[in-house]
Order: structure tokens, then C-alpha cells, then sequence
């Protein structure tokens, strides 16, 4: 399946979160894609389909979550990078300006790249969604310093309401010994 529309639960409980996907599944006619513990004992459960039914899907997973949830999103039209980098199977070349965003959720660190890619010309290097990151996820990505900006103020602002954002910097010009670290 193409996966265009998708929809995201992280929650603090491995126990809701399994049974908030199984809800997901079974309230709409979804794929899933993904459903696996993550540090610190979080789950994260991610469903793909038709924007209708990923959005019932996602808020069954929701109200199963309960006070356990800590993140979710639909992105209706997911950008082609964000699996890759998802899998960290980008090939990069050439570093270019990096650019990079911490968050304290997966799902605000996939929705800032997915806005990320879609704003400016950048390359996805990987999206780290909290596994030995105590939680935390992070997004690296690269491109002409002009891109890299703008793509890293498209994903801050894509999810700055969520107050999970931790941390992002560019940095104009990366030493390559750190190349062979990152791809």
C-alpha cells in the first residue's frame, strides 16, 4: 500500500498502547505499519489509508489511550522522505549545512519532518523516534544553507503549539569526520 495519509498514537503505556492499536485496526479500514515498544516504555502505534478512515482510526486509538497518550497526528499527504528516513536507510552523499530538531515526542519529531521536507529542497538523513533516546526523538537533515533553514523553521512551526519541541540548531558547514557518524 502507497502510504499517503498517516496517522500516529504514542502513548506512556505499552499495555494501552497495544490495545489502542488493536482499536485502530479495527475501527477503520487501515493499514498498520508500525506498532512497537519504544524508551522509556512508551508504544507507538502508526496506521496509513484513506484520510477518513486514518483519522477515525487514530481517534478510536485516542480515546482507548486515555491518560496514557502522549503524542498523535494524521499528515494527510505524507512526504515520500519521511519513511526512509524513518528506517535510516537515506543514502547521503555529500553533507551539506545540517540541520536538526529535538522533541520530546516521535510524533512531533515525524510531523516536523514531514513539513520540514515539504518546505524547502533538504534531504531527510533519519528520523530517530526514541528508541535510546530516554523518549526523545530527533530529525537530522541536510541541503544548501538556505534550505536547511527554512525547512528547520517549517518543521519548528509545524509543531510549536505541541510545547515539544527541546532543541534544533543548524550548523553552516559540518566537519567531515562527522559525515561518516551521520549516513
Amino acid at each position: 500500500m502507497e502510504h499517503r495519509s498517516i496517522g500516529l498514537i504514542e502513548t506512556t503505556s505499552v499495555a494501552k498502547g497495544v490495545e489502542s492499536a488493536d482499536e485502530m485496526i479495527k475501527a477503520a479500514s487501515v493499514e498498520l505499519i508500525m506498532a512497537r515498544p519504544a524508551c522509556p516504555g512508551k508504544y507507538l502505534a502508526m496506521v496509513s489509508g484513506e484520510v477518513g478512515a486514518v483519522q477515525n482510526s487514530v481517534d478510536a486509538g485516542r480515546r482507548v489511550a486515555g491518560e496514557f497518550l502522549v503524542d498523535t497526528f494524521v499528515i494527510p499527504n505524507v512526504h515520500p522522505a519521511v519513511f526512509p528516513a524513518l528506517s535510516a536507510l537515506t543514502q547521503i552523499r555529500e553533507l551539506n549545512a545540517l540541520g536538526i530538531i529535538e522533541t520530546f515526542s516521535v510524533a512531533s519529531a515525524i510531523m516536523a519532518a514531514d513539513a520540514a521536507v515539504k518546505e524547502a529542497e533538504v534531504e531527510l538523513i533519519e528520523v530517530r523516534c526514541a528508541t535510546g533516546l530516554a523518549g526523545k526523538s530527533f530529525l537530522m537533515l541536510t541541503g544548501d544553507v538556505g534550505s536547511v533553514d527554512s525547512a528547520v523553521q517549517a518543521g519548528l512551526e509545524a509543531v510549536r503549539d505541541s510545547g515539544l519541541i527541546l532543541s534544533h540548531v543548524i550548523i553552516p558547514s559540518p566537519s567531515p569526520e562527522l559525515f561518516g557518524c551521520l549516513c
